[in-house]
């Protein structure tokens, strides 16, 4: 098909992008396994010039994987922790230890998918939106310092879909696999003419998951993307999106349930009486950029809207949120100039977004068995509570990339945003932990906190040779307390005063790209002042609290070698110590002992093999011994050996590929945590047990 004047130019636009510090910043010779990167700068750069840790996952990585959800696409990636309760489209993300206090979800870390952020100002992520079919790469930035992060001090992941332009995306995918699984995709995108393009997708993805109970998901996605190239070779993209999807959340296991998953391969669900969460949602999203030429600079406005819903059954109570907004914008103006007599370029801009929430309710169980207490069903009953709140960041951020002399480049750059959490509700019934019962709520409350938060940064990258760059970076972010968080330290320890983090890293690192191999080597220092931790409150709720300072050194490696035209190889890991330097909870001095479930390795090796239409890859990983609480009384021994092949044919518009997770059918645990007993209560455990074996093959048709 030929291609458009508009795909033209957005081709252009972005080699040349691509390239602005490849001719006389930095004197390199790129190859096919250097990456492009926007992460770090909001402008594309090769991952060589990025002055900090980054991983890029392409489009071929991808369509290799198979994956069913983004936990596959990532897990090999050192310094990154991916969790799945169900093996569905939940993620317990943790980058460098960031994330870790969350019980569930994302939180610390930014989730952008094309520009637009998935983390709600209050720093809690959803991965319902997001379709793994229409990913065109995913770029994990770990750390402080990205341009893009506001109140996210642990790190970015930025998800990019398939372009409008892109002609070449259509196609039919139909995926089956074990616990009747299904995955189907079609795409099909028009050239409208010389000036406009279209583009649909639709997509269907569901499990039964039934070697754990109460584990099924599905997800039905719909989306139009349309293009416009104006005369002045202004260009304006736009999206609209729909998403049902319906999860199901099982418990954690108990030691001995988990003994009998490692005999017997099948889990139950009834450790404890909560045993019908889930997560069932709607989500409408909108999303429009555009990108003209005014004078000197590049303007790229965006503007987003989300409308979402669910239907949340959680411990305690259900959440029925139906009516729920996100709407927000991104105003960035870039421009390449002179600096020192070379090339450089600057980039600065505003953003704003508003989180609403009206009319939120909970609601108590409907089902309940007399005497146990057991949750039968996820009906709800009686009206528990209601609640408004209004969740808002503003920002601005700036930033200057230059070249003061020859070989040696410069990011400089410096964001500030002001997050703003407002609550107002009427508690009528509240759960009692002691008695296992219901009874009269608080009445009506209202909270409303103010957060400032700074974010510099800067970074080095020299270029030793050709192929090898070396960098140093020290950056540093606020993270402001969440939504629950604050809500929870207010109601169950008013004493407490939570404070926004401080994240700062000191980072220095290789970046090594050649024709034949890739490597990049990284050893960093993060020290983080008041820490927000979760406290245990045993039989009471939990709640949070500030650290008095933790620091977290690692250094991690990753290595590609291309054997011959056919053989690659290659490995990735890390060596990390997580500590609590001063940090004492309820009569508990932590001081010197490490996090929880901070293992103190990781690592991948990998071996590619392709011919012609063939390709294949097998893939083994582990972890390293952890410990299971603050405390530092147990270990667990952490996994080894879990390998995934991947192997696909591809012959003109045809398309097989197969996947294969844990091929040996190994069973370990994904998390392990431990709470010390009270009141003469023994202690007790919670296993988040790995999904078993699991097998897809699928086919698609590109027409």
């Amino acid at each position: 098909m030929k291609p458009s004047k508009l795909s033209i130019a957005v081709m252009a636009a972005m080699s040349s992008s691509a390239s602005v510090f490849a001719a006389d910043q930095i004197e390199t010779s790129y190859s096919e396994l250097d990456k492009i990167s926007i992460t770090a700068t909001k402008i594309e750069r090769h991952t060589k010039t990025v002055p900090q840790s980054i991983a890029v996952v392409d489009e071929n990585d991808i369509e290799r994987e198979n994956a069913m959800n983004i936990n596959h696409v990532i897990d090999n990636i050192p310094g990154v922790q991916a969790v799945s309760k169900n093996n569905g489209y939940d993620s317990r993300l943790i980058i460098r230890g960031a994330g870790l206090k969350a019980p569930y979800g994302v939180r610390e870390i930014m989730v952008i998918r094309d520009g637009v952020p998935m983390t709600d100002p209050d720093s809690f992520t959803r991965f319902d939106l997001i379709d793994i079919d229409d990913m065109e790469g995913v770029e994990i930035y770990k750390g402080p310092g990205s341009i893009f992060a506001s109140n996210a001090s642990g790190g970015v992941v930025f998800i990019k879909s398939k372009s409008v332009f892109d002609d070449q995306q259509d196609r039919l995918k139909v995926g089956v696999g074990s616990f009747n699984s299904v995955n189907l995709n079609a795409k099909k995108s028009l050239v409208l003419g010389e000036n406009d393009s279209m583009a649909f997708n639709i997509s269907r993805r569901q499990s039964d998951n039934d070697w754990r109970d109460w584990n099924q998901f599905d997800t039905t996605q719909f989306s139009v993307k349309h293009g416009h190239f104006f005369e002045d070779d202004s260009v304006l993209e736009t999206e609209v999106a729909y998403t049902e999807a319906n999860l199901q959340l099982p418990q954690s296991l108990s030691a001995e349930e988990f003994s009998d998953y490692k005999d017997s391969g099948e889990t139950t669900n009834t450790k404890d009486v909560w045993q019908k969460n889930g997560r069932y949602s709607t989500m409408l999203f909108v999303n429009s950029r555009y990108e003209t030429t005014m004078g000197a600079y590049t303007f790229k406005p965006q503007v987003y809207f989300t409308q979402w819903g669910h239907y949340h059954p959680v411990t305690g109570m259900i959440n029925d949120a139906q009516d729920n907004k996100v709407l927000g914008t991104d105003l960035a103006w870039n421009r390449s100039h002179e600096l020192f007599g070379r090339s450089a370029e600057f980039l600065f801009g505003l953003t704003a977004r508003t989180d609403i929430r009206e009319n939120g309710k909970k609601y108590t169980y409907r089902d309940v068995e007399a005497g146990t207490g057991v949750i039968l069903s996820d009906e709800k009953a009686d009206l528990a509570q209601i609640e408004d709140s209004q969740n808002t960041i503003l920002g601005a951020y700036i930033q200057d990339s230059f070249s003061p002399m020859d070989k040696l480049m410069v990011d400089v750059g410096l964001r500030y945003d002001q997050v703003n959490l407002s609550i107002d509700g009427n508690e009528l019934l509240a759960y009692n932990w002691g008695s296992g019962s219901y009874g009269a709520g608080s009445g009506a409350y209202s909270y409303d906190e103010t957060y400032d938060l700074f974010s510099p940064k800067i970074g080095l990258t020299y270029a030793l040779t050709d192929e090898l760059n070396i960098y140093g970076i020290v950056a540093s972010a606020n993270q402001a307390p969440t939504e629950s968080e604050m809500q929870a330290t207010r109601d169950n320890a008013p004493n407490v005063d939570l404070k926004a983090s401080t994240s700062t890293n000191y980072e220095i690192g290789l970046k090594h790209r050649s024709k034949t191999w890739s490597a990049d080597f990284a050893v960093y220092f993060n020290k983080l002042n008041d820490e927000i931790v979760k406290v245990d409150g045993g039989f009471a709720p939990d709640y949070y609290e500030n650290a008095g300072e933790t620091d977290k050194k690692g250094v991690e490696l990753t290595a590609t070698y291309q054997l011959t035209s056919q053989w690659a190889v290659g490995a990735s890991g890390s060596k990390t110590e997580y500590r609590y330097v001063d940090y004492v909870s309820s009569g508990n001095d932590y001081s010197g002992n490490l996090l929880r479930f901070s293992p103190e390795y990781q690592y991948s090796v990998f071996v590619d093999w392709k011919r012609g239409p063939y390709i294949a890859r097998l893939e083994t990983n582990g972890v390293g011994e952890y410990y299971m609480d603050d405390a530092n009384t147990e270990k667990y021994s952490g996994y080894s050996g879990v390998s995934h092949l991947t192997m696909g044919y591809a012959r003109k518009a045809h398309k097989v590929a197969l996947s294969v997770h844990n091929i040996a059918d190994a069973r370990y645990a994904a998390e392990v945590s431990k709470t010390a007993g009270a009141w003469g209560n023994p202690d007790s455990y919670e296993y988040t047990p790995s999904a078993p074996r699991n097998i897809m093959l699928s086919y698609q048709y590109k027409y």
